[in-house]
Order: structure tokens, then sequence, then C-alpha cells
């Protein structure tokens, strides 16, 4: 049996990506009998001054680097740019070749700015787009100790995420949700708390239908179906009845009602997870941070987090030690 071959794309590298990936691999602590194999996807240059400038030993000659060819060499640090964007979406597709390729276990991106993937006319907004286009039922995710939270929708304007509440569609993605989790983490014995979307979910209809139309029904038909599933509760305080309860994910229908409770108690650790690929994608939380860009205080918790998140994945899933 062989160690995790894990991949790292060390985001925009205008952003705090490569500094929190330098340090993750420095002061994270991962298991000496079994320790992954780290390939970072970047520029040679932004590692080897990161490196540098924090005065980290770690020397580069020590890392495996794959640099994707004619990649621009302009670095624009603190902002977003169209060099910066075209750099961090070349690094990123590279390593998901690789993984479609069968050379890597899984993949940890660092954060890219959306801003610099437009500049450069890349056609997608972010990372789970892109995977959505291959794999349109992939499910964007958090984990931490705390609270788990999975996005019925992410990012849409939230007019067109409440467009998308309907019975079949909610449906699907928990019956979806709970295949892949049963196949991912074997032998947990997970709960799904479903937010609802109108206050008080919806107050017996004073307050909107949509409980009432499409959420009661869809959990009803999920349950039918043997799926632990409980809801629609009220979207105040459905994270409340998550927190530290190892096994409850909460069902989020859109990307603000989830995130909000999840960054404010797991923003240093929280690990954003893509579900339903074919190879497991582990993220951190945050963004690219450019206004502490070059300070140095840039926190790798929630990289170390997604580093670690990654190398547990492949192991429950059988495939190493």
């Amino acid at each position: 049996m062989t160690v995790p071959i894990i991949g790292i794309s060390i985001g925009d590298p205008g952003g705090i990506g490569p500094e929190v990936v330098i340090k993750a691999l420095y002061q994270g602590v991962y298991p000496s009998s079994s320790r992954p194999v780290f390939r970072l996807f970047g520029s040679e240059k932004v590692i080897r001054r990161e490196i540098n400038r924090l005065a980290i030993n770690i020397g580069p000659a020590s890392l495996d680097i794959h640099e994707p060819s004619g990649i621009p060499q302009n670095i624009k640090k603190g902002l977003p740019s169209k060099e910066n964007g075209e750099i961090s979406f070349r690094c990123f597709q590279e390593a998901v070749d690789a993984a479609e390729n069968g050379e890597l276990d899984a993949i940890v991106t660092a954060p890219i700015s959306k801003q610099s993937w437009h500049l450069a006319g890349i056609p997608f907004a972010g990372h789970t787009d892109y995977f959505n286009r291959t794999y349109p039922d992939a499910i964007m995710s958090f984990f931490s100790s705390r609270l788990k939270v999975a996005l019925f929708t992410h990012h849409l304007p939230l007019r067109m995420a409440i467009q998308k509440i309907k019975k079949q569609s909610l449906q699907k993605f928990f019956l979806r949700l709970w295949e892949i989790l049963k196949h991912q983490n074997k032998g947990c014995d997970w709960q799904f708390l479903v937010a609802g979307l109108n206050p008080h979910a919806g107050e017996g209809g004073l307050l909107g239908d949509e409980e009432s139309k499409e959420i009661i029904p869809a959990i009803a038909a999920a349950r039918s179906q043997g799926i632990p599933i409980t809801g629609p509760l009220p979207p105040d305080i459905v994270c409340r009845e998550a927190l530290n309860q190892k096994h409850k994910i909460v069902i989020s229908l859109y990307h603000d009602q989830g995130l909000i409770a999840f960054k404010l108690v797991a923003f240093d650790e929280g690990v954003n997870v893509t579900l339903g690929l074919p190879y497991i994608r582990t993220s951190p939380d945050h963004g690219t941070a450019f206004d502490i860009v070059g300070t140095g205080s840039a926190v790798p918790n929630s990289m170390i987090a997604a580093l670690h998140l990654a190398c547990d994945l492949c192991r429950s899933q059988g495939n190493h030690p």
C-alpha cells in the first residue's frame, strides 16, 4: 500500500495562498509512518520568493513543484489581475488534469480570486463552478469539528437560488448527498438537518409557501427512501441544532444561509470539500485576503486542516494506510 499523493494548487499568486501553503507544509504535523506526498502546482519563482520572505527552513529542492509551461511571470501582489488569474487557473487546471489521469489521490486548492479569473477571461466563477461543468451533481460542503454544512445552491444571486428550490431538485440533492457520504465516510450515522427558506420556516404558510409546496414534500420523499432527515427547521436555529454534533450536517438552501454561521464558529479551521468527484478535493474556507499580503500574518490553520482532511478521506476510503 502506498501513501496518498496530494496535489496542491497555490491559488492566486497575489493573495495569501502561497504563504499559507508554505506555512502549512512547514507547520503541519503529518504521520511519519505514512506521510503523504505533496506536489505543488504553481510558479516556482513565487514559491521560492515566499520561502525566502518567510525565512522558513524548507529548501525548494525538497519540494515537488510542477509549473505549467508558458505562465506569466509578472505577478501583482495584493490585488487581482489578469496575469494572476491566468496563473492560478492554469495551475489549478494542471492539478485537476493530474487527478483525472490517476496521478493524484486528492487536490487541495489554495484560494483564487474570482475577479482575477474574470480579468483573464476564465469562464468559470471559481473552483466549484469548474467542477460542476464536468460533474454537475458535485456538492459544495464545509466541514469542521464544530459544524458541517452542505449547500443546495452556492454561487448564485439570491433571486436565482430561490427559484431553484423545487421538490424534485431537492429530493435528488438529498439522495445524492446521502450516497456520497455513505461511501466517503463509512460507518458514520449521518443525520440531515434541512434549513427552511423563510423566517420561522414559513410559519405554517403565513411567511411564505416554499416550505409547504416544495421543501416538506421533498423531505418526506427522502425519508421514505431511508434517509435520516429532519426539517425544515427555522433558519435561525438550524445551525445551533447541529453545533458540536459530529454526525449532523446542515443542508443550507443558499450560500450565506449556512456559511455565515459556519465561518463564525470555524473560520480558522473550516474546510471546503467538493463532494461527488472521482477524487478528493478540499480547500481552506477563506479567500485571498489581499489586504494582508506581504505582512506574514496569514494564519495557515484552515490550509493545514484541508491537507489533513484530504489525507483522512484518502484513508477512510480504504486506499491508503
